[in-house]
């Protein structure tokens, strides 16, 4: 086991930057082990050690926290598949094996609750439904030892402050990080509300860490922090996905094929980043100060690399970064390359 880690609240404090890599959901289904549509993810009953195997994998690239992979893993999903039966050991197998691999790598676990996809700000009756989504998830996550608990892709900052109210009162004092989604309109949260007064209302409500994640790619993330950023206190954190968004195309599900069709989730591939897309999104994130960086849907363990690289950290997968230099027709050590080098880089 290694050396226990600091906390969350005592690394902030510190004035350090803490990574978080997530994208387990779209990862997996990419691998053939998860379904797009419901996106539930039972790989976590399934196929648990490739689970415990994706968290190694995402620590070794560089994040600092292991988050379980319970998203979409509550009541409300299960339901939706009929797999309402599997709810509790779907959560604590995720978050057990979250737990192990923090302690065996000296990183912090995270418990992870996220939008319910029932909650309507004119329905009471679905806020009180959201609130026992929350609270049994919360309530493993307690049991089996996170170090924080993440609330995450909330549309409505009247459904982020319920998750909020919940962390609060069932998360026996564990810090709160509530990040929000923001789609088309990069004023407003979904329920009206500007996303300055959001992060101010969710500041207040005590989350240690406010921000946003998902739908949005780097270049339309950044905006949205350097609005909030001189509103708030608390550290902001910046969680996109990887896709290439722009002014015209400004969130994952706005993308449209050649033909006019929507390309998500099938066609996002088309519109992936670069690694040098997140170096500089990283150098940008570390300009800003952000102290709470990751990435979220379509992430994999080489982009939390160029990630952590960017912000000045060498993990350990950076014993194989690229060097180039070696190579046969593009390196620049001629000791090392045969003298038909020209000859093969003419043809290439």
């Amino acid at each position: 086991m290694a050396a226990k880690p600091r906390g969350l609240l005592e690394r902030l404090k510190a004035g350090e930057t803490v990574i978080v890599a997530e994208g387990y959901l779209f990862e997996f289904e990419r691998r053939g082990y998860l379904k797009a549509g419901a996106f539930v993810p039972e790989v976590v009953v399934e196929h648990p050690e490739l689970v415990k195997g994706m968290y190694r994998e995402f620590v070794h690239a560089g994040s600092d926290v292991v988050l379980a992979f319970t998203y979409y893993g509550h009541r409300e999903k299960l339901r939706v598949i009929g797999r309402e039966a599997d709810l509790e050991t779907m959560n604590r197998t995720a978050l057990k094996l979250a737990r192990e691999v923090a302690d065996e790598t000296g990183t912090l676990m995270a418990g992870n609750i996220s939008n319910t996809t029932c909650y309507d700000p004119d329905k009471p009756e679905t806020h009180e439904q959201s609130r026992q989504i929350f609270k049994e998830q919360i309530e493993w996550a307690v049991e089996e030892g996170a170090d924080f608990i993440v609330g995450e892709t909330f549309g409505f900052l009247g459904e982020a402050t319920v998750a909020l109210e919940c962390i609060k009162e069932f998360g026996k004092g564990l810090p709160a990080v509530v990040t929000m989604v923001i789609h088309r309109d990069s004023e407003h949260v979904a329920d009206g509300h500007s996303i300055v007064d959001a992060m101010k209302a969710l500041e207040k409500g005590g989350a240690a860490v406010v921000g946003f994640n998902c739908c949005r790619g780097p270049f339309t993330t950044l905006p949205l922090i350097e609005k909030v950023k001189g509103h708030v206190k608390v550290p902001i954190a910046a969680l996109p996905v990887l896709y290439r968004t722009d002014e015209q195309y400004p969130t994952m599900q706005s993308f449209v094929n050649h033909e006019g069709s929507r390309a998500f989730p099938m066609d996002l591939d088309a519109f992936l980043c670069s690694r040098t897309m997140i170096a500089e999104f990283g150098q940008r994130c570390r300009e800003l100060g952000l102290q709470y960086v990751g990435l979220c849907c379509g992430n994999a363990s080489h982009f939390t690399r160029t990630l952590a690289e960017s912000l000045g950290r060498t993990p350990p997968a950076s014993k194989y970064s690229p060097d180039m230099s070696q190579h046969f027709a593009y390196g620049t050590d001629k000791k090392l390359h045969s003298l038909n080098t020209q000859k093969v880089v003419k043809l290439l």
